[in-house]
């Protein structure tokens, strides 16, 4: 064998034993009569050390070693006389007696260690030099422990681990399908799935009860720190249930995982209705860790002059508690902040509630005190706060003031990693209309079922019906998402029509999935994980791409393999392919 123990194992215990270790050389420090190498495997790192004994031949390999060269070593194990209390083998070292080289390294382009010296860029194209890093293995093992943790909590429960096609059908709804030629079947293309969604919902009508899979999905979007083109989803399907039942089972889930993988008890989740979360928090994915909720003032701030606030359809603020000691330089980054084309934002009037109780605005000129103290009774603000105004259009501004909101949180630490406050989004609108196409978008896809109450607005007042869904957001990220499904034949076919699809629209592309249910469909539900946006969230980093072995950069390629990259001729000529060229 290689190696009797591993870089991580020895301790004192092990004093006097003769053993052999097998790994990477961290680094070297020749000291004239002495000699220290590091020694690097997954699990730690052990001392060698060479000294006066050690044997002339042996003091010739040592010599020809470099950073990251493979070898082998066999020596006895012996107490340190200089301990080292932040490595687990720092009471020992091991006294060199034979040591052998089984592969050289060449230099590397980056040093092999937590504070690394090289860019993303640099590190990305020798991902497999970057991934002995501990930084970076560890969030992998920590995905691994996850997977495991997800697997036993659901296979306790009851589900059954099933595997579905890769190779599928394109359908029109989502965002756009990665498509695969098929040589056997000329002109015709496979997509990748974007979730298993059908697959699973199948199954259910098979029977399955209760179905899982940690799955790889694709989606070609363009990408942000938490999407990449491949990602992976704990996707899951159950039959004969509402929707209490699955945030109940899956609630279990998220508590399970922070136990078994940190230790960290959360509370139980709330539920929230979307409407809640928009009016209040600005965003669908509220960050409960803090206030700072937004306040409607449209009706005390208009009709006093001011034609910005008159001609506005909304008018919402927020206070930041502390903050009217804010320096007119430190108002106007704000401002510039927020007028940015990501948040686009016209502009922003701040108020200054100061200690003495008098009042300081940007819009002095229009509101007198008594105004603008109507306005701090509504937002609860107290002497020493500042409030801060957006207006215009209800949604945009409510979504810029969201955005706003979570900037003034973390500016003043109310976003605090290690707290995790999960709740449950619920009451989705079914449909929103696109203005551009004049036609109706499923909010989530289009077998998510209404509520019960609201189906009949579906013939008088589409755009009122909500849905039967759900999201589960912790730290103002969305984790996952789901909803009870439609199983009634009648009502899917009613969707289809308000989506603008034909029945033979409908049947070309859905087909295979309602017929199945003409042969008798359970009630059932569903819901994906974001598995990625889980580990990152565990990992305490704030990009999925840290938590993926191999993954793609901002334009979606592997600097490493170089891919996408263009094909051989002969190859699209067997899949009957002809390239357009570009201007």
């Amino acid at each position: 064998m290689y190696r009797t123990h591993t870089c991580g194992e020895l301790k004192a215990e092990y004093i006097g034993q003769t053993i052999t270790l097998a790994g990477w050389v961290q680094r070297i420090r020749d000291l004239g009569a002495m000699s220290f190498i590091d020694l690097r495997d997954r699990y730690g790192i052990t001392q060698l050390v060479a000294d006066e004994n050690t044997p002339a031949e042996l003091t010739e390999v040592l010599e020809q070693l470099g950073r990251e060269f493979v070898i082998q070593a066999t020596g006895t194990v012996r107490e340190r006389s200089s301990k080292n209390k932040n490595m687990a083998t720092g009471d020992v070292e091991l006294e060199l007696k034979e040591i052998k080289v089984l592969s050289p390294s060449a230099v590397p382009p980056f040093t092999i260690q937590d504070d690394t010296d090289g860019g993303d860029d640099l590190r990305m194209k020798y991902r497999y030099l970057d991934l002995r890093r501990s930084a970076v293995r560890k969030n992998l093992e920590l995905r691994a422990q996850m997977a495991h943790a997800v697997r036993s909590y659901l296979t306790e429960n009851g589900f059954i681990e099933t595997e579905t096609p890769v190779l599928i059908k394109s359908t029109p709804e989502g965002a756009r399908d990665f498509v695969v030629p098929s040589r056997m079947n000329p002109g015709e293309f496979y997509a990748l799935p974007q979730s298993p969604q059908i697959f699973k919902q199948l199954l259910m009508v098979a029977g399955f009860d209760k179905y899982f899979q940690i799955v790889k999905c694709f989606r070609d979007e363009d990408l942000r720190a938490d999407r990449q083109p491949e990602f992976t989803q704990i996707d899951c399907e159950m039959s004969f249930v509402e929707q209490e039942d699955v945030l109940n089972t899956f609630e279990g889930l998220t508590k399970y995982t922070f136990k078994k993988v940190l230790n960290v008890e959360v509370d139980n989740f709330p539920r929230m209705p979307y409407s809640t979360a928009m009016e209040k928090y600005g965003s669908d994915k509220p960050d409960i860790r803090f206030e700072m909720l937004l306040h409607d003032i449209t009706n005390l701030a208009q009709s006093k002059g001011f034609s910005i606030f008159d001609s506005a359809e909304y008018i919402g603020a927020i206070c930041a508690k502390g903050c009217a000691e804010y320096s007119r330089k430190q108002i106007d980054e704000l401002t510039e902040w927020v007028k940015r084309p990501q948040i686009g934002a016209k502009g922003m009037v701040y108020v200054k509630y100061s200690d003495d109780g008098s009042f300081k605005s940007s819009v002095d000129k229009f509101y007198s005190a008594e105004d603008l103290k109507t306005w701090a009774e509504k937002l609860g603000a107290k002497p020493g706060d500042l409030i801060l105004v957006l207006s215009g259009d209800k949604a945009k501004t409510m979504d810029a003031l969201g955005t706003l909101r979570l900037e003034i949180g973390n500016r003043l630490g109310l976003r605090k990693k290690g707290t995790y406050k999960p709740l449950w989004v619920v009451d989705f609108p079914l449909l929103e209309w696109d203005e551009e196409g004049k036609r109706f978008f499923a909010m989530h896809h289009p077998f998510t079922s209404p509520k019960p109450e609201d189906i009949a607005l579906l013939d008088t007042d589409p755009g009122k019906v909500r849905a039967n869904a759900y999201d589960l957001v912790i730290n103002g990220v969305e984790i996952g998402g789901g909803s009870v499904r439609i199983y009634d034949s009648e009502l899917q076919a009613k969707m289809f029509d308000i989506l603008g699809f034909t029945p033979e629209q409908a049947k070309a592309q859905f087909g295979f999935l309602m017929n199945a249910f003409k042969y008798g469909a359970p009630p059932h539900a569903g819901i994906a994980f974001g598995f990625d946006r889980l580990v990152s969230m565990f990992a305490g980093l704030d990009s999925i791409r840290d938590v993926i072995a191999f993954p793609k950069n901002n334009s979606g390629r592997d600097v490493m393999n170089d891919s996408p990259s263009p094909i051989s001729q002969e190859q699209l000529d067997e899949l009957y392919l002809q390239l357009k060229k570009h201007d």
